[in-house]
């Protein structure tokens, strides 16, 4: 289908700012030539304004000359081979809405951080690392193969685990910045693992023929199995993005970022990628009743945990990603439903609200501070020695939600003990057979004794 030329300009347009901005602001950095803060701070307020601009443009173009699904095509990134890497992107309603929404956030992330980051000795790679997230966001929302859905998913991943470790001088934070990374392999696997099955079970690498299907009707003639298994794997990877159980653990570890980085990030849209991404394969989800049901009692059991867990958290970024992961998890019932309007009002709305809750994360901290004298009186107003009915069992349930859910405990002794315990035995087994195998070579700095003769 040839695109139409005004809706194709206005989207590679939208793409192109944040790109032109994470080039510039990452060549700036290599060459350690690092942009001034007041030209920094305007270059990314113009290339979100241009991507917010160029995004609400195509979707008014859309609605008005398009109905339907549209791809665009670019051409080939690459032509060291036949057919090379397109660069296709999947033209509706939903993605370019989610595209303006990706656009318009960032860029008050971007304006809120420029005076928040002031003279912090990372400005600059702040901004390339969210220059780099939007480009992933906005690749993720309009992908129309899956190598532009894969570069987008890991430029999401790459910089948010980067910008746990924003304050990279405490060992915490690298330590927390690496369980996030190894949940996005997991999710990056998955991920990896159903494009190739999909590609397989196609016959081509183009999203359109799984996400430009009707509602209802099947997408991609494939058989009930393959639908079911490419699905589950689609969901593994949705779990480990948007922080589902059994990997919600890793939520309150990427606090350790600057605010506006997990405002944007575990509030508003990166925690959000995966319920999109669901909501797009929609048509491959009704081929797949057991995945459904799947994904709706992870949706459940998360906002369940969420709203749990949510309500005995210490400090107040722990206690809102708890209470957005609640709100993730109930995105995903939905979707699983098949409740599709109603999931992207909730995932608009809630993004927007949450953003404005992050942000205002300090100004809150200071009116808690302000509160605490009336708090503790009214505690030691209200007797300890109340027994109720249900003592027990709330005691129990305040055991569980103070320790998450012993998540982080149950993963260490299911996944990382015995990676760990593998990975050592073969190193030994390496050790054994190189020393079979190699001469033995004496540790640098020893002298042999034929050295010391001479």
């Amino acid at each position: 289908m040839t695109p139409n030329l005004p809706l194709a300009a206005m989207v590679i347009a939208g793409v192109a700012a944040p790109a032109v901005l994470f080039t510039l602001l990452g060549t700036a950095s290599l060459l350690n030539r690092p942009l001034p803060e007041r030209w920094t701070g305007r270059l990314a307020a113009t290339a979100m304004a241009v991507a917010f601009g160029t995004f609400v443009l195509a979707l008014i173009i859309y609605g008005v000359t398009a109905t339907g699904i549209r791809l665009l095509s670019y051409g080939n990134w690459s032509t060291s081979r036949e057919g090379g890497i397109a660069i296709e992107f999947l033209v509706d309603r939903l993605s370019l809405g989610f595209a303006a929404l990706t656009a318009a956030i960032t860029g008050v992330v971007a304006a809120f951080s420029n005076r928040y980051l002031h003279r912090e000795a990372g400005y600059n790679r702040y901004f390339v690392l969210l220059a780099m997230f939007v480009t992933g966001m906005l690749l993720v929302a309009l992908a129309g193969n899956v190598e532009v859905l894969f570069i987008g998913w890991e430029f999401v991943g790459l910089s948010s685990a980067l910008l746990v470790a924003f304050f990279q001088e405490r060992p915490a934070t690298v330590s927390n910045a690496f369980r996030v990374l190894s949940v996005y392999r997991i999710s990056d696997a998955a991920m990896l693992s159903a494009a190739v099955l999909l590609r397989n079970a196609a016959g081509s690498d183009s999203l359109s023929l799984l996400f430009g299907g009707a509602r209802g009707a099947a997408a991609i003639p494939m058989n009930s199995a393959t639908a079911t298994i490419i699905a589950v794997l689609l969901i593994v990877a949705v779990a480990g993005k948007s922080a589902l159980l059994p990997f919600s653990g890793w939520l309150p570890r990427a606090m350790e970022g600057p605010t506006p980085s997990s405002a944007v990030y575990y509030g508003s849209l990166s925690i959000h990628a995966g319920c999109f991404l669901l909501l797009r394969s929609a048509p491959l989800l009704e081929q797949a009743t057991a995945a459904r049901i799947l994904a709706g009692a992870l949706g459940a059991t998360t906002a369940a945990f969420g709203a749990l867990t949510t309500r005995v958290q210490s400090d107040v970024k722990s206690s809102l990603a708890y209470a957005a992961l609640t709100q993730v998890g109930l995105i995903v019932l939905e979707i699983s439903i098949g409740w599709y309007t109603l999931a992207f009002i909730h995932l608009v709305g809630h993004a927007c609200f949450r953003l404005l809750q992050f942000l205002s994360a300090p100004n809150v901290l200071h009116d808690l501070h302000s509160m605490a004298g009336a708090m503790e009186d009214r505690q030691s107003a209200t007797s300890s020695d109340s027994v109720t009915p249900w003592g027990g069992m709330s005691r129990s349930l305040y055991l569980y939600a103070m320790e998450r859910g012993f998540l982080d405990s149950i993963l260490d002794r299911v996944i990382v003990e015995p990676f760990t315990r593998l990975a050592g035995w073969l190193t030994r087994v390496d050790q054994w057979l190189c020393g079979a195998v190699l001469p033995a070579v004496s540790p640098i700095g020893a002298d042999t004794a034929e050295d010391r003769d001479e």
